[in-house]
């Protein structure tokens, strides 16, 4: 009996102790939350007039007018005080130009809109919602400088592309080819200017430069993040911008290049392509890029991977899907993540002003070579081709294909050159992946 009284009473001071020192604990917790949680104010309490003047000195438009000395641009660095102020006032009407011709002239609006609202939202001072923590920056980060939203846009057009024009009649493929010349004729002269001391790239650079002649915004993407980064923006823009301008640049070159008759050239009837060629189709080139040139395949490999599933018409849902809502969102994330690059910083500058004369050059002269290898395709025996449908040989999807097919109704009401120019225009697609895909393979290393 009186060893169990022991232990009990040790128990109970073993409990008293053990919460005596508890609570010391918890008392001893408290005041340091207390502590860690009290601050101390420093703001000072100021007269209504100071105040007022505070406020502002912090609106947009003394911004404009007075630039912070302190300001930084999206990529930390230093900015002049144009590019602060009269700087960013051009880029914003440069902007109010492209919601123009989207609206009113209906140029491209899905990609022109997204893009000049990103341009305007980029040149906003004070904000940074172009920099690493602003919402246009981190959609950037997040799509464009990994490569993923370039090939997510691969896999919708894939869904959206029907190659039965160019199964149908497979020698319009030359003019995809064709159109490439401008790509490997920009990066010659672009080399060219850099010996002569005109300009200052590297063959990577140039290579990345020269792929705008495609007009392929997600291959320019692609290459650029493979061989210069560093002028990923430049190059993004230049070629999402002739992109969309497609309409007001080819059409003055396909004039110039063919006469009256040769634009009122009808075209045959397309033989029927049957499903199982459809389905083969995708299969093939994909194991050609694989054997051949696997530098190509992130791009071609999704490019097919949408094609297959829609020839497949066994996943309605997923088709759907990629022509739809997937390519509508990301178009949306990459226009806006394109415009931030519009910043008056990063595109006011010799380089990018570089980079966009050699990109519409590139561009001319593919537009140009894909309807010169139409004419020189005539003077062989067989079914004519309108020279026309050469400039949709360029990789602008369905734009350029929609360029030919109206320049040759204003001459021939008649004369419906849409499905012919597909032909073409979807060669020209996996021309400009594989021209990539040379271009990677021969300067990445």
């Amino acid at each position: 009996m009186k060893s169990i009284l022991i232990k009990f009473f040790a128990s109970m001071m073993l409990f008293a102790f053990a919460f005596t020192v508890n609570a010391v604990a918890s008392e001893h917790a408290v005041e340091s939350t207390k502590a860690s949680t009290h601050q101390v104010e420093t703001y000072k309490s100021q007269p209504m007039g100071d105040m007022i003047i505070s406020f502002l000195k912090s609106t947009g438009i003394v911004a404009l007018v007075h630039p912070r000395a302190d300001e930084m641009s999206a990529t930390g660095k230093p900015m002049s005080d144009f590019s602060k102020g009269l700087g960013r006032i051009i880029m914003i009407l440069v902007t109010f130009l492209l919601f123009w011709l989207a609206i009113a002239k209906g140029f491209e609006p899905l990609l022109l809109l997204p893009i000049a609202f990103g341009g305007l939202l980029a040149n906003i001072p004070i904000a940074g919602i172009g920099g690493p923590h602003g919402f246009l920056g981190v959609i950037y980060q997040a799509g464009l400088s990994n490569e993923l939203f370039p090939i997510i846009i691969f896999m919708g057009v894939g869904a959206m592309t029907d190659f039965g024009p160019l199964l149908s009649n497979p020698k319009t493929a030359l003019l995809g080819g064709a159109a490439q010349f401008g790509i490997f004729g920009t990066l010659v002269g672009a080399m060219v200017l850099a010996q002569m001391g005109l300009v200052d790239f590297t063959l990577k650079q140039a290579s990345a430069i020269s792929i705008i002649g495609g007009a392929d915004g997600p291959t320019s993407i692609f290459i650029a993040t493979k061989l210069a980064p560093e002028l990923l923006g430049a190059i993004a823009v230049a070629s999402y911008s002739y992109m969309a301008m497609v309409p007001i640049i080819q059409p003055p070159i396909m004039r110039a290049l063919t006469t009256d008759a040769e634009r009122k050239i009808k075209m045959t009837t397309l033989r029927h392509v049957s499903r199982l060629e459809k389905l083969i189709f995708p299969l093939l080139v994909l194991g050609l890029a694989i054997l051949v040139l696997p530098e190509s395949t992130p791009l071609i490999g999704a490019f097919m991977f949408g094609n297959f599933l829609k020839e497949s018409g066994v996943v309605e849902r997923l088709n759907d899907t990629l022509q739809n809502s997937l390519i509508n969102i990301t178009t949306i994330f990459l226009g806006l993540g394109v415009g931030s690059k519009l910043a008056a910083d990063q595109f006011l500058v010799p380089e990018t002003l570089f980079i966009m004369v050699l990109g519409i050059i590139a561009f001319g002269v593919g537009t140009a070579a894909g309807v010169l290898m139409a004419k020189i395709m005539n003077l062989f025996p067989g079914h004519k081709i309108n020279p026309l449908i050469g400039s949709a040989g360029v990789s602008a999807v369905p734009m350029a294909a929609r360029v030919s097919n109206k320049v040759g109704m204003e001459y021939d009401r008649t004369n419906m050159l849409l499905m012919h120019a597909m032909g073409p225009n979807v060669a020209g697609v996996i021309g400009s992946a594989v021209a990539a895909g040379v271009l990677i393979s021969m300067f990445q290393h």
